[in-house]
């Protein structure tokens, strides 16, 4: 085998089409636009999503649901509290992984059991997870 013997297989290269190059080519006369109308046109174009003036699957197919990005608090659980001690606020929930970094805001909720005292500052809670919180001798401050 030698360099300048190199080809690509059978196949795997087609010529191009030259379309308007007469009838013998096949693709002579109307080059493969059809007869008339706008697509036979230099230019003619129609946007995305048009059907030819009647009401588009788009704006037939009526809205619905929403979700905001802003909505929807991070959840915590009880029991990850376990792995913090001492005050408790956002920024320690993301330190320690138990929360996303671009949470904006937390709420713990009751799932497991709280062995130790902990203050919650500045994240929201469950009823029941502010009872949990209390009888293990911790605090909430809001």
């Amino acid at each position: 085998m030698k360099l300048n013997d190199l080809q690509p297989g059978d196949g795997a290269r087609q010529q191009r089409k030259r379309v308007g190059r007469g009838p013998g080519s096949g693709l002579g006369k109307t080059a493969g636009r059809g007869h008339k109308g706008q697509k036979a046109r230099s230019g003619g174009y129609t946007k995305l999503g048009f059907e030819g003036g009647q009401m588009p699957l788009q704006r037939r197919v009526p809205k619905r649901g929403f979700r905001s990005a802003t909505s929807g608090a991070a959840e915590v659980r009880l029991h990850n509290l376990n792995k913090l001690d001492g005050e408790v606020d956002l920024a320690a929930l993301k330190t320690a992984g138990l929360v996303a970094r671009d949470a904006r805001r937390a709420k713990v909720i009751v799932s497991g059991e709280l062995n130790q005292a902990i203050t919650l500052k500045g994240v929201a809670a469950s009823a029941g997870a502010i009872k949990a919180i209390e009888a293990a001798g911790g605090s909430v401050a809001e």
